[in-house]
């Protein structure tokens, strides 16, 4: 029960891997809130605020209210993420705007709104949900990728900026993941079956890693018991990123 006392926040936290983080935290103890277009996949005990962590208006009041109601704020997990599909010339200018704005300038939006709460923490941290595909190249990940990478760059970043401040910045880099949008990437695959193989393939273990394995890298990411632990890209890929086996 490490986080026991702790309040976090977990963005996209109503399906996937938010909502694997956000039930891995309660169950270790924390108050947790969700974030979330939706919050109807909100996991029991947390409390859910929707939020579209792209309006600027909206995502400050969404983390007032979620500190309110916690009594304060420990651990950020900026989670909210969406996915693209294509080479560099498959996705038009709009595209590249909505996916940047969603994976990486919402982790700003979130981020600015949680600071003054995370500054008033002993054990204050943030873990931002990074991907493989910021360490190595994929086919047809282009867009994806480079905010992915993005991600990656902006959390040793922020990780300079706050360490003095006892604020701890981290990030997981999951492989491919058994997610709700995994799956819906493979039901548009002309051969599901063929398609779901090639996943599994590229990965060295041999299978998909799971939800609840990177809501425990998370975990630990967030948790006091790592507190010399900050400027880390964690991967959680089974071997994608550094294997040739």
């Amino acid at each position: 029960m490490e986080f026991e006392g702790l309040k976090a926040i977990v963005t996209g936290g109503s399906s996937g891997i938010g909502a694997a983080t956000a039930r891995t935290l309660l169950a270790r103890g924390a108050r947790v809130a969700v974030l979330d277009l939706r919050t109807d996949g909100t996991p029991e005990g947390a409390v859910a605020i929707a939020c579209d962590v792209t309006d600027a208006e909206r995502v400050p009041v969404a983390v007032a209210e979620a500190v309110e109601l916690l009594g304060g704020l420990d651990v950020l997990v900026n989670n909210a993420g969406i996915g693209a599909a294509g080479a560099i010339d498959a996705n038009d200018d709009a595209e590249w705007h909505r996916v940047l704005d969603v994976n990486v300038v919402a982790i700003a939006r979130v981020t600015r709104a949680a600071l003054p709460a995370l500054r008033a923490s002993e054990h204050a941290a943030i873990v931002n949900t990074c991907s493989g595909a910021a360490l190595v190249g994929l086919p047809n990940r282009a867009l994806y990728s480079a905010t992915k990478g993005a991600v990656a760059a902006l959390t040793v970043a922020m990780a300079a900026d706050h360490v003095r401040e006892g604020i701890r910045v981290n990030a997981v880099a999951p492989g491919t993941a058994d997610t709700p949008w995994v799956g819906r990437l493979l039901d548009a695959a002309e051969d599901r079956e063929q398609a779901a193989a090639a996943l599994r393939a590229r990965q060295p273990i041999g299978r998909l890693v799971t939800a609840d394995e990177i809501a425990h890298a998370i975990a630990y990411l967030a948790s006091p018991a790592a507190g010399s632990t900050t400027a880390a890209v964690l991967p959680v890929d089974g071997g994608m990123s550094s294997l040739r086996v």
